[in-house]
Protein backbone atom coordinates (compact mmCIF):
# COMPACT_ATOMS: atom_id res chain seq x y z
CA UNK A 1 0.00 0.00 0.00
CA UNK A 2 1.16 3.56 -0.55
CA UNK A 3 -0.35 6.87 0.52
CA UNK A 4 0.30 9.70 -1.83
CA UNK A 5 -0.12 12.96 0.29
CA UNK A 6 0.30 16.81 -0.90
CA UNK A 7 -1.95 20.15 0.83
CA UNK A 8 -4.95 19.74 -1.79
CA UNK A 9 -5.51 16.18 -2.13
CA UNK A 10 -5.14 12.41 -0.90
CA UNK A 11 -5.07 9.60 -2.35
CA UNK A 12 -5.32 6.13 -0.64
CA UNK A 13 -3.56 3.96 -4.41
CA UNK A 14 -3.70 -0.06 -3.81
CA UNK A 15 -1.52 -1.86 -5.65
CA UNK A 16 -0.81 -5.46 -6.17
CA UNK A 17 0.20 -8.18 -8.63
CA UNK A 18 -3.06 -9.68 -9.49
CA UNK A 19 -4.73 -5.93 -9.47
CA UNK A 20 -5.45 -4.87 -13.35
CA UNK A 21 -3.64 -1.48 -13.27
CA UNK A 22 -4.63 0.72 -10.37
CA UNK A 23 -7.14 1.45 -8.37
CA UNK A 24 -7.59 4.82 -6.61
CA UNK A 25 -9.62 5.03 -3.85
CA UNK A 26 -10.08 8.83 -3.19
CA UNK A 27 -11.68 11.22 -1.80
CA UNK A 28 -12.55 14.72 -3.61
CA UNK A 29 -12.77 16.55 -0.71
CA UNK A 30 -10.32 19.49 -0.39
CA UNK A 31 -7.94 19.52 2.71
CA UNK A 32 -8.49 22.97 4.30
CA UNK A 33 -8.98 22.40 7.89
CA UNK A 34 -7.93 20.42 10.57
CA UNK A 35 -11.59 19.61 11.27
CA UNK A 36 -11.60 18.09 7.71
CA UNK A 37 -8.99 15.86 7.85
CA UNK A 38 -9.83 12.19 6.30
CA UNK A 39 -11.05 9.56 8.91
CA UNK A 40 -9.09 6.24 7.91
CA UNK A 41 -10.45 2.91 7.77
CA UNK A 42 -7.85 0.39 7.52
CA UNK A 43 -8.77 -3.07 5.24
CA UNK A 44 -6.45 -6.06 5.19
CA UNK A 45 -7.26 -8.72 2.57
CA UNK A 46 -5.37 -11.47 1.14
CA UNK A 47 -4.62 -9.56 -2.44
CA UNK A 48 -2.52 -12.17 -3.51
CA UNK A 49 -2.61 -16.18 -3.36
CA UNK A 50 -5.26 -18.51 -3.84
CA UNK A 51 -8.11 -15.99 -2.61
CA UNK A 52 -7.00 -12.98 -4.65
CA UNK A 53 -9.65 -12.59 -6.81
CA UNK A 54 -12.64 -12.74 -3.82
CA UNK A 55 -10.33 -10.60 -1.61
CA UNK A 56 -9.68 -7.98 -4.54
CA UNK A 57 -13.79 -7.33 -5.28
CA UNK A 58 -14.31 -7.03 -1.63
CA UNK A 59 -11.70 -4.15 -1.87
CA UNK A 60 -13.66 -2.86 -5.09
CA UNK A 61 -16.95 -3.39 -2.77
CA UNK A 62 -15.45 -0.86 -0.40
CA UNK A 63 -13.90 1.55 -2.62
CA UNK A 64 -17.68 2.20 -4.22
CA UNK A 65 -18.62 2.60 -1.00
CA UNK A 66 -16.24 5.07 0.32
CA UNK A 67 -17.11 6.89 -3.16
CA UNK A 68 -20.50 7.37 -2.19
CA UNK A 69 -20.33 8.34 0.88
CA UNK A 70 -18.12 11.32 0.51
CA UNK A 71 -20.16 12.37 -2.41
CA UNK A 72 -22.73 12.74 0.39
CA UNK A 73 -20.21 14.24 2.69
CA UNK A 74 -18.77 11.78 4.88
CA UNK A 75 -19.09 10.85 7.87
CA UNK A 76 -19.58 13.36 10.57
CA UNK A 77 -18.78 16.01 7.68
CA UNK A 78 -15.22 14.50 7.10
CA UNK A 79 -14.27 12.62 4.23
CA UNK A 80 -13.19 9.17 4.74
CA UNK A 81 -9.94 7.18 2.86
CA UNK A 82 -9.49 3.77 2.58
CA UNK A 83 -5.99 2.42 3.20
CA UNK A 84 -5.47 -0.99 1.72
CA UNK A 85 -2.81 -3.99 2.96
CA UNK A 86 -2.42 -7.34 1.68
CA UNK A 87 -2.18 -9.92 4.36
CA UNK A 88 -0.88 -12.17 1.65
CA UNK A 89 -2.89 -15.26 3.36
CA UNK A 90 -0.92 -15.45 6.19
CA UNK A 91 -1.45 -14.60 9.79
CA UNK A 92 1.68 -13.01 10.72
CA UNK A 93 1.30 -10.66 8.04
CA UNK A 94 -2.42 -9.91 8.52
CA UNK A 95 -1.38 -9.29 11.96
CA UNK A 96 0.97 -7.21 11.34
CA UNK A 97 -0.60 -4.85 8.68
CA UNK A 98 -3.49 -4.72 10.82
CA UNK A 99 -0.83 -3.37 14.03
CA UNK A 100 0.41 -0.91 10.98
CA UNK A 101 -3.11 0.70 10.45
CA UNK A 102 -3.88 1.16 13.87
CA UNK A 103 -0.50 1.89 15.55
CA UNK A 104 1.05 3.93 12.67
CA UNK A 105 -1.45 4.81 10.34
CA UNK A 106 -4.41 5.61 13.03
CA UNK A 107 -7.00 3.77 11.18
CA UNK A 108 -10.46 4.42 13.07
CA UNK A 109 -11.91 1.17 11.33
CA UNK A 110 -10.87 -1.71 10.51
CA UNK A 111 -12.57 -4.33 8.08
CA UNK A 112 -10.38 -7.65 7.27
CA UNK A 113 -9.76 -10.92 6.33
CA UNK A 114 -10.98 -13.41 3.72
CA UNK A 115 -9.18 -16.18 5.72
CA UNK A 116 -11.02 -17.15 8.58
CA UNK A 117 -7.79 -17.83 10.57
CA UNK A 118 -6.37 -14.01 10.00
CA UNK A 119 -9.86 -12.68 10.80
CA UNK A 120 -9.78 -14.36 14.49
CA UNK A 121 -5.84 -13.26 14.72
CA UNK A 122 -6.86 -9.51 13.14
CA UNK A 123 -9.91 -9.62 16.07
CA UNK A 124 -6.95 -9.96 18.90
CA UNK A 125 -4.98 -6.96 17.83
CA UNK A 126 -8.49 -4.74 17.60
CA UNK A 127 -9.98 -6.35 20.56
CA UNK A 128 -6.44 -5.18 22.25
CA UNK A 129 -6.45 -1.58 20.77
CA UNK A 130 -10.05 -1.04 21.36
CA UNK A 131 -10.57 -0.44 17.28
CA UNK A 132 -14.10 -1.53 15.52
CA UNK A 133 -13.75 -4.60 13.64
CA UNK A 134 -15.84 -5.48 10.72
CA UNK A 135 -14.98 -9.07 9.50
CA UNK A 136 -16.59 -8.76 5.82
CA UNK A 137 -15.35 -12.36 4.55
CA UNK A 138 -13.99 -14.61 7.44
CA UNK A 139 -16.62 -17.51 7.92
CA UNK A 140 -15.70 -19.25 10.96
CA UNK A 141 -18.18 -19.76 13.81
CA UNK A 142 -15.27 -18.65 16.71
CA UNK A 143 -15.31 -15.32 15.58
CA UNK A 144 -19.11 -14.21 16.20
CA UNK A 145 -19.43 -17.87 18.18
CA UNK A 146 -16.71 -18.54 21.49
CA UNK A 147 -14.19 -16.24 20.19
CA UNK A 148 -16.54 -12.98 20.12
CA UNK A 149 -15.42 -10.07 21.18
CA UNK A 150 -17.32 -6.83 21.81
CA UNK A 151 -15.36 -4.71 19.60
CA UNK A 152 -15.99 -7.37 16.34
CA UNK A 153 -19.10 -7.77 13.56
CA UNK A 154 -19.56 -9.88 10.65
CA UNK A 155 -21.08 -9.18 7.45
CA UNK A 156 -20.34 -12.99 6.22
CA UNK A 157 -22.41 -16.04 7.08
CA UNK A 158 -21.14 -18.12 9.52
CA UNK A 159 -20.37 -21.91 8.43
CA UNK A 160 -23.80 -22.99 10.68
CA UNK A 161 -25.42 -20.69 8.28
CA UNK A 162 -23.96 -21.91 5.74
CA UNK A 163 -24.72 -25.67 6.32
CA UNK A 164 -28.16 -25.25 8.17
CA UNK A 165 -28.92 -23.36 4.32
CA UNK A 166 -28.72 -26.30 2.56
CA UNK A 167 -28.17 -29.51 4.30
CA UNK A 168 -31.61 -30.85 4.19
CA UNK A 169 -32.09 -30.03 0.77
CA UNK A 170 -28.77 -31.92 -0.16
CA UNK A 171 -30.28 -35.22 1.61
CA UNK A 172 -33.85 -34.91 0.70
CA UNK A 173 -32.80 -34.60 -3.55
CA UNK A 174 -29.35 -36.76 -3.62
CA UNK A 175 -29.17 -39.21 -0.55
CA UNK A 176 -27.59 -39.57 3.19
CA UNK A 177 -24.31 -40.49 2.02
CA UNK A 178 -21.67 -37.71 2.16
CA UNK A 179 -17.99 -37.36 1.34
CA UNK A 180 -16.32 -34.50 2.24
CA UNK A 181 -13.29 -32.61 0.84
CA UNK A 182 -12.60 -29.95 3.17
CA UNK A 183 -9.64 -26.88 3.42
CA UNK A 184 -7.26 -27.75 6.26
CA UNK A 185 -7.68 -24.64 8.19
CA UNK A 186 -10.50 -22.95 10.63
CA UNK A 187 -13.22 -22.18 8.04
CA UNK A 188 -13.12 -26.02 6.40
CA UNK A 189 -13.12 -27.68 9.95
CA UNK A 190 -16.10 -25.27 11.32
CA UNK A 191 -18.22 -26.25 8.04
CA UNK A 192 -17.37 -29.59 7.73
CA UNK A 193 -18.24 -30.22 11.34
CA UNK A 194 -21.67 -28.25 11.01
CA UNK A 195 -22.17 -30.08 7.47
CA UNK A 196 -21.64 -33.52 9.82
CA UNK A 197 -23.88 -32.37 12.60
CA UNK A 198 -26.64 -31.86 10.43
CA UNK A 199 -26.00 -34.86 8.06
CA UNK A 200 -26.15 -37.38 11.69
CA UNK A 201 -29.40 -35.32 12.94
CA UNK A 202 -31.09 -36.11 9.54
CA UNK A 203 -29.92 -39.64 9.38
CA UNK A 204 -27.03 -39.80 7.57
CA UNK A 205 -23.30 -41.12 7.63
CA UNK A 206 -20.39 -39.43 6.22
CA UNK A 207 -17.85 -41.78 4.70
CA UNK A 208 -14.92 -39.94 4.70
CA UNK A 209 -13.34 -36.46 4.81
CA UNK A 210 -10.33 -35.65 2.65
CA UNK A 211 -8.24 -32.47 4.35
CA UNK A 212 -6.71 -30.60 1.17
CA UNK A 213 -4.10 -27.56 2.43
CA UNK A 214 -4.99 -24.20 1.04
CA UNK A 215 -3.38 -23.81 -2.45
CA UNK A 216 -3.43 -27.45 -3.61
CA UNK A 217 -3.49 -27.69 -7.05
CA UNK A 218 -3.67 -31.57 -7.70
CA UNK A 219 -6.80 -33.71 -5.65
CA UNK A 220 -6.58 -36.78 -7.72
CA UNK A 221 -5.52 -38.21 -4.62
CA UNK A 222 -8.72 -36.96 -2.80
CA UNK A 223 -10.84 -37.67 -5.72
CA UNK A 224 -9.75 -41.35 -5.94
CA UNK A 225 -10.49 -42.11 -2.00
CA UNK A 226 -13.88 -40.42 -2.67
CA UNK A 227 -15.11 -42.33 -5.88
CA UNK A 228 -14.16 -45.58 -3.89
CA UNK A 229 -16.44 -44.45 -0.76
CA UNK A 230 -19.01 -44.71 -3.21
CA UNK A 231 -21.11 -41.74 -1.65
CA UNK A 232 -24.62 -40.36 -2.31
CA UNK A 233 -22.34 -36.75 -2.36
CA UNK A 234 -19.40 -35.22 -2.95
CA UNK A 235 -19.28 -32.34 -0.80
CA UNK A 236 -16.70 -29.72 -1.75
CA UNK A 237 -15.78 -26.90 0.76
CA UNK A 238 -12.65 -25.31 -0.63
CA UNK A 239 -12.95 -21.98 -2.37
CA UNK A 240 -11.13 -19.59 -4.38
CA UNK A 241 -8.96 -20.86 -6.60
CA UNK A 242 -8.86 -24.27 -4.49
CA UNK A 243 -12.30 -24.96 -5.72
CA UNK A 244 -11.94 -24.17 -9.35
CA UNK A 245 -9.03 -26.67 -9.25
CA UNK A 246 -11.06 -29.35 -7.84
CA UNK A 247 -14.15 -29.36 -9.79
CA UNK A 248 -11.65 -29.22 -12.81
CA UNK A 249 -10.61 -32.16 -11.96
CA UNK A 250 -14.10 -33.63 -10.90
CA UNK A 251 -15.24 -33.24 -14.59
CA UNK A 252 -12.10 -34.65 -16.02
CA UNK A 253 -12.15 -37.65 -14.13
CA UNK A 254 -15.76 -37.96 -15.08
CA UNK A 255 -16.74 -38.70 -11.26
CA UNK A 256 -19.42 -35.83 -11.63
CA UNK A 257 -21.44 -38.74 -13.52
CA UNK A 258 -20.85 -41.01 -10.63
CA UNK A 259 -21.64 -39.03 -7.91
CA UNK A 260 -23.77 -35.79 -7.02
CA UNK A 261 -21.86 -32.77 -6.59
CA UNK A 262 -23.16 -30.39 -4.37
CA UNK A 263 -21.29 -28.09 -1.35
CA UNK A 264 -22.38 -24.82 0.82
CA UNK A 265 -20.57 -21.69 0.00
CA UNK A 266 -19.89 -21.18 -3.67
CA UNK A 267 -18.57 -17.77 -5.19
CA UNK A 268 -19.15 -16.48 -8.82
CA UNK A 269 -15.61 -15.67 -9.00
CA UNK A 270 -15.05 -19.07 -9.01
CA UNK A 271 -17.84 -20.28 -11.43
CA UNK A 272 -16.15 -17.24 -13.57
CA UNK A 273 -13.01 -19.16 -13.48
CA UNK A 274 -14.22 -22.42 -14.72
CA UNK A 275 -15.31 -24.32 -18.12
CA UNK A 276 -18.84 -24.50 -19.09
CA UNK A 277 -18.76 -27.67 -18.37
CA UNK A 278 -17.20 -27.67 -14.57
CA UNK A 279 -20.14 -25.25 -13.67
CA UNK A 280 -22.48 -28.10 -12.13
CA UNK A 281 -23.81 -28.99 -8.09
CA UNK A 282 -25.89 -27.46 -5.52
CA UNK A 283 -24.95 -24.56 -3.75
CA UNK A 284 -25.97 -21.38 -1.50
CA UNK A 285 -24.71 -18.19 -2.46
CA UNK A 286 -24.33 -15.41 -0.08
CA UNK A 287 -25.73 -12.88 -2.04
CA UNK A 288 -26.78 -12.57 -5.56
CA UNK A 289 -26.55 -9.89 -8.10
CA UNK A 290 -29.84 -11.06 -9.89
CA UNK A 291 -32.98 -10.68 -8.05
CA UNK A 292 -36.43 -9.43 -9.21
CA UNK A 293 -38.18 -5.91 -8.34
CA UNK A 294 -34.72 -4.03 -6.61
CA UNK A 295 -34.23 -0.87 -8.53
CA UNK A 296 -31.58 0.08 -6.00
CA UNK A 297 -30.14 -3.08 -6.55
CA UNK A 298 -30.25 -2.74 -10.62
CA UNK A 299 -28.12 0.56 -10.06
CA UNK A 300 -25.86 -0.66 -7.74
CA UNK A 301 -25.00 -3.30 -10.51
CA UNK A 302 -24.92 -0.61 -13.09
CA UNK A 303 -22.50 1.21 -10.98
CA UNK A 304 -20.00 -1.50 -10.74
CA UNK A 305 -20.33 -3.01 -14.11
CA UNK A 306 -19.09 1.00 -15.09
CA UNK A 307 -16.19 0.55 -13.20
CA UNK A 308 -15.02 -3.38 -13.80
CA UNK A 309 -15.57 -3.49 -17.75
CA UNK A 310 -19.17 -5.25 -17.32
CA UNK A 311 -19.01 -7.71 -15.07
CA UNK A 312 -21.25 -7.66 -12.24
CA UNK A 313 -21.05 -7.93 -8.46
CA UNK A 314 -20.26 -10.48 -6.32
CA UNK A 315 -21.11 -11.61 -2.64
CA UNK A 316 -17.48 -10.42 -2.37
CA UNK A 317 -18.40 -6.86 -4.16
CA UNK A 318 -21.06 -6.70 -1.47
CA UNK A 319 -19.22 -7.93 2.11
CA UNK A 320 -17.10 -4.90 1.12
CA UNK A 321 -19.64 -2.68 0.17
CA UNK A 322 -21.64 -3.41 3.60
CA UNK A 323 -19.04 -3.06 5.97
CA UNK A 324 -17.79 0.43 5.05
CA UNK A 325 -21.60 1.49 4.80
CA UNK A 326 -22.67 -0.11 8.35
CA UNK A 327 -19.57 2.35 10.18
CA UNK A 328 -20.44 5.17 8.15
CA UNK A 329 -23.81 4.88 8.94
CA UNK A 330 -23.99 4.10 13.07
CA UNK A 331 -21.34 7.05 13.26
CA UNK A 332 -23.18 9.37 11.73
CA UNK A 333 -26.36 8.36 13.18
CA UNK A 334 -24.70 8.14 17.02
CA UNK A 335 -22.73 11.26 15.57
CA UNK A 336 -19.41 9.90 17.56
CA UNK A 337 -16.10 7.54 16.44
CA UNK A 338 -15.94 6.09 19.53
CA UNK A 339 -15.34 2.74 19.04
CA UNK A 340 -17.11 1.58 22.53
CA UNK A 341 -20.07 3.55 21.17
CA UNK A 342 -20.25 2.47 18.01
CA UNK A 343 -20.10 -1.04 18.69
CA UNK A 344 -22.70 -0.94 21.43
CA UNK A 345 -24.76 1.16 18.42
CA UNK A 346 -24.35 -1.10 15.70
CA UNK A 347 -26.32 -4.11 17.51
CA UNK A 348 -29.63 -4.99 15.99
CA UNK A 349 -28.83 -2.29 13.79
CA UNK A 350 -30.72 -2.36 10.56
CA UNK A 351 -29.17 -2.44 7.02
CA UNK A 352 -31.64 -0.17 5.11
CA UNK A 353 -32.69 -1.24 1.75
CA UNK A 354 -30.21 0.76 -0.11
CA UNK A 355 -27.39 -1.20 1.37
CA UNK A 356 -28.78 -4.52 1.87
CA UNK A 357 -29.73 -4.93 -1.37
CA UNK A 358 -31.97 -8.20 -0.63
CA UNK A 359 -35.17 -9.47 0.02
CA UNK A 360 -35.77 -10.27 4.21
CA UNK A 361 -34.72 -8.18 7.16
CA UNK A 362 -30.68 -7.89 7.56
CA UNK A 363 -29.47 -6.63 11.05
CA UNK A 364 -26.76 -6.88 13.38
CA UNK A 365 -28.04 -9.57 15.97
CA UNK A 366 -26.97 -8.08 19.36
CA UNK A 367 -26.12 -11.19 21.19
CA UNK A 368 -22.97 -12.51 19.19
CA UNK A 369 -22.60 -9.60 16.47
CA UNK A 370 -23.57 -10.98 13.76
CA UNK A 371 -25.60 -9.96 10.65
CA UNK A 372 -28.56 -11.77 9.60
CA UNK A 373 -28.38 -11.75 6.14
CA UNK A 374 -30.00 -14.23 3.43
CA UNK A 375 -28.71 -17.12 2.38
CA UNK A 376 -29.35 -17.92 -1.78
CA UNK A 377 -29.30 -21.15 -2.63
CA UNK A 378 -29.67 -22.79 -5.94
CA UNK A 379 -27.91 -24.22 -8.55
CA UNK A 380 -25.35 -24.13 -10.48
CA UNK A 381 -25.56 -23.47 -14.58
CA UNK A 382 -23.17 -23.77 -17.52
CA UNK A 383 -23.67 -20.58 -18.78
CA UNK A 384 -25.98 -17.74 -18.47
CA UNK A 385 -28.86 -17.24 -21.53
CA UNK A 386 -29.98 -13.90 -20.71
CA UNK A 387 -26.78 -12.66 -19.70
CA UNK A 388 -23.23 -13.84 -19.63
CA UNK A 389 -22.59 -13.29 -15.87
CA UNK A 390 -26.12 -15.09 -15.08
CA UNK A 391 -23.95 -18.39 -13.71
CA UNK A 392 -26.38 -19.21 -10.73
CA UNK A 393 -29.78 -20.20 -10.83
CA UNK A 394 -31.54 -19.07 -7.36
CA UNK A 395 -34.36 -21.32 -6.38
CA UNK A 396 -34.98 -20.00 -2.58
CA UNK A 397 -33.53 -17.05 -0.59
CA UNK A 398 -33.62 -17.97 3.28
CA UNK A 399 -33.63 -15.19 5.99
CA UNK A 400 -31.00 -15.45 8.73
CA UNK A 401 -32.87 -15.59 11.19
CA UNK A 402 -34.29 -18.75 9.76
CA UNK A 403 -30.39 -20.24 9.28
CA UNK A 404 -28.88 -18.63 12.08
CA UNK A 405 -28.35 -21.25 15.47
CA UNK A 406 -30.01 -19.18 18.37
CA UNK A 407 -27.56 -16.72 20.50
CA UNK A 408 -27.55 -19.13 23.35
CA UNK A 409 -26.15 -21.83 21.00
CA UNK A 410 -22.84 -20.06 19.43
CA UNK A 411 -20.66 -20.12 22.61
CA UNK A 412 -20.84 -16.05 22.30
CA UNK A 413 -20.50 -14.21 25.70
CA UNK A 414 -20.09 -11.16 24.84
CA UNK A 415 -17.61 -9.40 27.36
CA UNK A 416 -17.96 -5.40 27.73
CA UNK A 417 -15.15 -3.22 28.67
CA UNK A 418 -16.15 -1.42 32.27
Amino acid sequence: MSVLSNPIDRRVILKSAAAVGVLQVASPFVISARGETPIRIGMVDPLTGVYAAVAQNEVAGAKLAVEEINAKGGVLGRPIELLVEDSANDVGTGVQKTRKLIERDQASFIIGDVNSGIAQAMAQVTAEKKVLHIVSGGHTDGITGKDCKWNVYRVCNTTRMEANSVSELLVNKYGKKWHFITPDYAFGHTLQQACADNLKKLGGTVTGNELAPLGTNDFSAYLIKARAANPDVLILLPQGSDMVNCLKQIVQFGIDKQIHIAGTQQELESLEALPPEARIGIWMFEWYWKQENNARLAQFVADVRKRTGGKVPTARTWFGYTSVYSFALVANREKTLDALKLAQALGDFELPDEVKLQPNKVYYRRGDHQLMTSAFVGQAVSKGESDPEDLFRVDSIVAGDNTAPAVSETGCTLQWPA
